[in-house]
């Protein structure tokens, strides 16, 4: 259990610092992060990161399928890590 714990941990920091990154980037004009690696950090367990660098960063909260897509995708991500869990975890 920790080491998911640990896991959760790491992806939703990746999530945050690819958020800062991209805004960084997109101040200098250089090159960019694409928006479906945000939406399958979303996906793969570092919604809460990229949520919370979405709003800290205010970098991509003009954009509809943001402010709702990341929240979806993170709520879905963690009902489905919770299905597991209940299923098989231990």
């Amino acid at each position: 259990m920790k080491y998911l714990l640990l896991g959760l941990l790491v992806m939703n920091l990746i999530g945050f610092f690819v958020c800062g990154l991209d805004k960084w980037k997109a101040k200098r004009h250089a090159w960019r992060i694409p928006e479906k690696t945000l939406f399958l950090l979303a996906l793969f367990w570092g919604g809460f990161g990229v949520w919370a660098g979405m709003y800290c960063f205010r970098h991509k909260t003009k954009h509809w399928y943001f402010v709702w897509g990341i929240p979806l995708l993170t709520l879905l991500s963690y009902g489905v890590l919770g299905w597991l869990l209940l299923q098989y975890g231990s």
